[in-house]
């Protein structure tokens, strides 16, 4: 078809019955909203939206909070429309001068479409291409894009999803050309509207994933930029209660939020470095009222040292009526102007302490708002602000009348027993911890320590029932978890509780009973044995930094032989039997360690006390015990034999390597024998580094301490004669000689330590793990296997029975044939008989010729009945002899 006859064509059409301009104006409404909902100048506004962190917290000094104004709002791009177009040529089918499935449409301008049609309009999938490049590929209905389609733009940008009316409507997702910027969600007359998740780099580390309303965040949302919020939005703000974590910097605030700032009530932490001691960090913390990204009105702030301030704050200091309590317990009361007290603390008549000061951890989850903290800072209390004891739980024995009593009279027993305190928890905190200058905290497991050398597990609690005495509360898990951290208070009240259940039936009589409970523990287990180390673990400083280097590993093993307890709160422990089973399956059992010299390892370390009928075998270990049976184990199952053997074994691995490294040199040697020198590179070598083993280091000293036969600078007879003559120089010989030994000593038992965990225990441990995921494997192929048998029974019945049920079908066939031929015989029978009658009759008939008329017609039905059921030869006798 010509150009020119293609025209008049569409002329004709158009004039005919108006068809062609409903095509016309349809293509006005084909075209999109007047501003898009995902642009790449709007996306790239969104990323540059980074939130500010605030500036740490010095001790006593405050800092602003403001976030960055936020840039405003670039003009989206709008998508593509449709003025009022004339089609200026069209290819393809037609029918009743409509257009009718596949073709092509260019019109006036350049926009072109190609696609399927129905009855002149397009409808079906095709392709509209605009002028300026813009692309739409999906379906159309009656000239609108409409359910699915894609659109994609000339720098590259693509949208691909659902389509109403032209607009994008439903789940979609939108790739910029220009930027790494993605957007997955819902959409609402092309703009984001619902939830949805936008992506702003190529690694999609930086997204924000929640509610939009009509391009723009609003509603709760959760934002990761380096930092993470997590909270309420509006008009792509911060605003409502919500959750900031500054990462890079340590911080995080919790509360609520106006314009894209902290203002309302709201908690902020600064969470400073964690000690090696401690599994949590240490962390100061602002609870009470912000103002426009301000500490601004009242509120409480908590050093990490202990200090705590309660008062009046004014753009992050300090300003107006407050309190503030020292970490050593001293308290001012008074005015503050600009972050500084009016005049200088007064000395208390005793210490004091803040109560109820902490909020309420953080950490429980997002959505929670913080309680208002409740102060009672007016009291004039006993102990310091770091030694808050929780007792509440033991005040509730009492009468409501004398529990204030209680109270004062155990913090006044506690107060004059706080420097020995103070001193265990120092000592007990330090143990097996490289030197710092940080703060150290106490763990479970010094903690332990601490008990067992006080004797506390010679009462009738066990260790592990210390701890669902004090930590039951908590989930199941981390009633015995070595990592877990005290402070000083929490110390001092697990005292306390103890106190309380070892000598309440004792003094249940007497009034104060916290307090005297509380002075007789201190007299019979804390005063007589506190800060003497027993047991292997902490024996030496040396030796526990190398053991603690196995305990994590320990401690995996130790979860994997727990079992819950059978009685509240069902903690999971190991006893002492399933300890000897671990050796037994583990073929750790030896000459050297049998069983008897394990349960003596069990008396040593304390695990358990031997009765009268032996060691109770029932009695439960806590991880101390654990791994301190593990390092006693070490030292009885590791000779010295042993390490002599390994010794020679590594030498001979060594020794045989180097041959090999050298027979390799000499053949390169031989190959390049004509070949020049190559000199050495810089720090090159020929032989390997030689790492000097744990075990070298313990051979290497010695036999006899201070005696070496090379020794140039041995003094002479006379001079040696007359240091041996001073008492003081042998006292210092001896000294060192001891030191020496011991030194030696402890040398010994790392390297049976290291040779029993890394060669025996450890190896044996993987062993079995992998043995039981292979018997998993195994069962869960048996189970499948099961499963495959019994369906292929099932099928297998299945089959038998419906040939059972053939079989049946085909026996009650075969009968109901054999009944029904029986059937067809006994008629046939009966038909040949009354043939056979009639035929005597017949004859009878002949030979009395006066009654054959009468007879004849009588006789003519049954003759015809006769004949019937004659056979077939019989029959055609009869007619020819009628005939004849």
């Amino acid at each position: 078809m010509t150009k020119g006859k293609k025209k008049d064509v569409k002329k004709k059409d158009a004039k005919k019955d108006g068809k062609m301009t409903a095509v016309e104006k349809s293509e006005e409404s084909l075209g999109t909203p007047t501003e898009s909902s995902l642009t790449t100048l709007d996306l790239q506004s969104d990323s540059l939206r980074e939130e500010t962190p605030a500036i740490p917290e010095a001790p006593d000094k405050g800092a602003g909070l403001e976030e960055p104004p936020v840039p405003p709002v670039t003009p989206m791009q709008e998508e593509p429309v449709l003025a009022q177009v004339i089609i200026k040529s069209y290819e393809g089918e037609q029918v009743d001068e409509f257009y009718e499935g596949e073709g092509f449409i260019c019109f006036e301008g350049g926009n072109t479409y190609k696609g399927l049609f129905s009855e002149g309009h397009m409808n079906g999938e095709g392709t509209y291409t605009w002028a300026d490049g813009v692309k739409y590929e999906g379906i159309f209905v009656k000239n609108v894009p409409m359910h699915n389609g894609c659109y994609t733009w000339n720098d590259g940008s693509v949208y691909e999803g659902s389509i109403q009316d032209g607009l994008r409507h439903g789940y979609g997702v939108f790739r910029s050309g220009t930027h790494p910027i993605s957007y997955i969600g819902n959409w609402c007359n092309g703009k984001r509207h619902g939830k949805g998740v936008i992506y702003y780099d190529q690694e999609q580390t930086s997204w924000y994933s929640g509610d939009w309303v009509n391009n723009v965040r609003e509603g709760l949302g959760f934002r990761r930029s380096g930092n993470t919020y997590k909270g309420q939005w509006k008009k792509n703000l911060r605003h409502g209660h919500g959750k900031m974590v500054w990462l890079t910097d340590n911080q995080q605030y919790e509360g609520d939020w106006e314009c894209g700032k902290q203002h309302g009530f709201g908690m902020h932490t600064w969470f400073l470095k964690r000690m090696e001691t401690s599994k949590y960090s240490p962390s100061n913390e602002y609870v009470g009222d912000f103002v426009k990204g301000d500490r601004h009105g009242h509120g409480i702030f908590l050093y990490a040292d202990g200090a705590v301030y309660s008062g009046e704050w004014v753009h992050n200091k300090k300003h107006g009526k407050g309190i503030f309590i020292f970490k050593n317990g001293l308290r001012f009361e008074g005015e503050f102007i600009n972050d500084c007290p009016v005049k200088s603390p007064a000395r208390q008549g005793s210490a004091v302490k803040a109560k109820n000061l902490r909020a309420t951890s953080p950490r429980r989850g997002f959505g929670i708002k913080r309680t208002i903290i409740s102060t009672a800072l007016g009291k004039i209390p006993v102990l310091g602000s770091d030694i808050d004891l929780d007792l509440s739980s033991l005040l509730l024995v009492f009468p409501s009348e004398d529990r204030e009593q209680e109270l004062q009279q155990v913090e006044l027993a506690v107060l004059r027993n706080i420097s020995k305190l103070r001193k265990a928890y120092y000592f007990y905190s330090t143990l097996g911890c490289a030197p710092s200058e940080g703060t150290y905290r106490l763990t479970m497991l010094q903690f332990w320590r601490f008990l067992k050398d006080c004797n506390f597990h010679l009462s009738s609690l066990t260790l592990a029932d210390i701890d669902r005495l004090l930590r039951g509360h908590g989930p199941p898990e981390e009633v015995h978890d070595p990592n877990d951290g005290l402070w000083f208070r929490t110390f001092v009240s697990y005292l306390v509780h103890l106190a309380f259940h070892i000598y309440h039936e004792e003094y249940k009589d007497e009034v104060p009973h916290l307090e005297k409970c509380f002075l007789e523990m201190m007299s019979r287990y804390v005063l007589p044995s506190a800060c003497c180390v027993q047991g292997i673990l902490y024996s030496d400083e040396e030796f526990s930094s190398f053991a603690m280097r196995y305990l994590e590993k320990c401690w995996e093993i130790y979860g994997d032989f727990c079992r819950p307890c059978p009685r509240p709160p069902f903690d999971p422990t190991v006893k002492l039997r399933q300890f000897l089973w671990m050796l037994d399956d583990f073929k750790l059992l030896s000459e050297q360690l049998t069983a008897p010299r394990v349960l003596g390892i069990f008396v040593k370390v304390g695990a358990s006390l031997p009765g009268i009928h032996g060691v109770n075998l029932e009695l439960e270990m806590v991880f101390l015990e654990f791994f301190e049976a593990l390092l006693e184990c070490a030292l009885v199952y590791v000779t010295e034999d042993m390490i002599l053997k390994k010794e020679a074994q590594d030498n001979q691995k060594r020794s045989s390597f180097e041959i090999k490294e050298l027979s390799k040199e000499t053949s390169a040697v031989s190959l390049t024998e004509h070949s020049p020198p190559q000199p050495l590179r810089p720090c090159e070598d020929t032989k390997p580094a030689h790492q000097s083993s744990l075990l070298e280091t313990l051979l290497s000293f010695p036999v006899t301490p201070g005696e070496s036969k090379d020794d140039v600078s041995l003094p002479n007879k006379d001079v040696k004669e007359e240091q041996d003559s001073c008492p003081e120089k042998e006292l210092i010989d001896e000294a060192k000689e001891d030191k020496d030994e011991q030194k030696e000593l402890f040398s010994f038992w790392m390297c049976q330590v290291e040779t029993f965990l890394t060669t025996k225990l450890f190896p044996a441990f993987e062993h079995e793990i992998r043995l039981r995921d292979k018997i998993k494997e195994v069962k869960n192929q048996d189970a499948e296997l099961g499963e495959l048998r019994k369906i292929q029974a099932e099928e297998l019945e299945r089959l038998i029975a419906e040939k059972e049920e053939e079989a049946k079908r085909q026996e009650a066939a075969a009968l109901q044939e054999s009944v029904r031929l029986r059937e067809r015989a006994s008629s046939s029978w009966e038909r040949l008989l009354s043939w056979r009658s009639f035929q005597l009759k017949k004859e009878a008939a002949r030979e009395n010729p006066h009654q054959s008329g009468e007879a004849h017609k009588a006789a003519e039905p049954e003759e015809k009945e006769a004949q019937k059921a004659a056979p077939t030869g019989t029959k055609a006798t009869a007619d020819k002899k009628k005939k004849k």
